[in-house]
């Protein structure tokens, strides 16, 4: 696809940046119409920095606390968007909530990739492990990624796509996350694709 069809995209993280990853992977292979254009992390020391610097992808350490207040983080984090015509902005780890003046500029145009079946296992301090042992706790039989457009309110945006993964009788919180990561990886770049492409219902998004 010429150059100038493809949205470009913005990565959010706060970790190792495994899907930030499976993005630009899907990108290689042509799972992904999109050019990662930018990557923001919201912690200096976010392993996923060295995937983009690898890449040659631009990031940024963005923290609220740096700011004199809230509203000045979140102009100045819109401002940097526009300035780098950001289409899209996929999270991947990341464990802040988006400010709420680009929530409301990329209205159904921000997405996220959470390690549950949602509603189950959603919202503040539900990320990671919290997730699988939550889930084994409760002696699921079944859990799996979700990929969800965000809102202001954490996990709580319309859901695109889910994908089962069974929970094994012998499973550790270790063992489920790398399976549920494993479909994690398959199901972002396709799923923000449609997205791309207009093949997502969002209606009440």
């Amino acid at each position: 696809m010429p150059e100038q069809n493809r949205a470009n995209v913005a990565v959010f993280i706060s970790g190792s940046g495994s899907n930030l990853q499976a993005l630009i992977d899907g990108v290689k292979a042509g799972i992904l119409t999109a050019e990662i254009k930018w990557v923001v992390s919201s912690k200096k020391k976010a392993f996923g920095l060295q995937r983009a610097e690898k890449e040659g992808i631009e990031s940024w350490v963005f923290r609220v606390n740096d700011y004199t207040s809230d509203q000045d983080a979140g102009n100045d984090l819109l401002s940097k968007l526009k300035k780098r015509k950001i289409d899209f902005i996929a999270l991947a780890g990341y464990l802040n909530l988006i400010p709420e003046i680009v929530v409301k500029a990329y209205r159904n145009k921000i997405v996220n990739i959470h390690p549950a079946l949602l509603p189950k296992y959603g919202g503040k301090g539900m990320y990671g492990h919290h997730v699988h042992e939550a889930v084994l706790k409760n002696k699921d039989k079944e859990s799996g990624p979700t990929v969800h457009l965000v809102n202001e309110i954490y996990d709580n945006g319309k859901i695109l796509e889910q994908m089962k993964v069974p929970v094994l009788s012998d499973d550790t919180p270790d063992t489920l996350a790398a399976r549920v990561l494993e479909q994690e990886h398959k199901l972002y770049p396709r799923v923000l694709d449609k997205l791309i492409k207009g093949k997502c219902e969002l209606n009440n998004g």
